[in-house]
């Protein structure tokens, strides 16, 4: 992760952070969500949210059509 990205661990999962914007949170048991608003941000934020969440922005979009990913407003 760069400087601007970040893990922010909590009692229930982990964040991935990018410009101290909430992206993502990958809970300990349970399934991601995503922030609804910032999730796309950037060019630079998608790629470190694939890598936090090893996948492509393809495959996160298939998650989310289906319903395995949430949307929420993590911020």
């Amino acid at each position: 992760m760069r400087d601007n990205q970040l893990k922010l661990f909590v009692e229930g999962g982990v964040y991935f952070v990018s410009y101290g914007v909430k992206i993502a949170f990958r809970p300990w048991n349970g399934n991601v969500v995503l922030d609804r608003a910032k999730w796309d941000y950037s060019r630079t934020t998608s790629k470190y949210r694939n890598i936090f969440l090893n996948e492509s922005t393809k495959e996160t979009e298939r998650k989310i059509a289906s319903g395995e990913y949430q949307l929420a407003d993590l911020n």
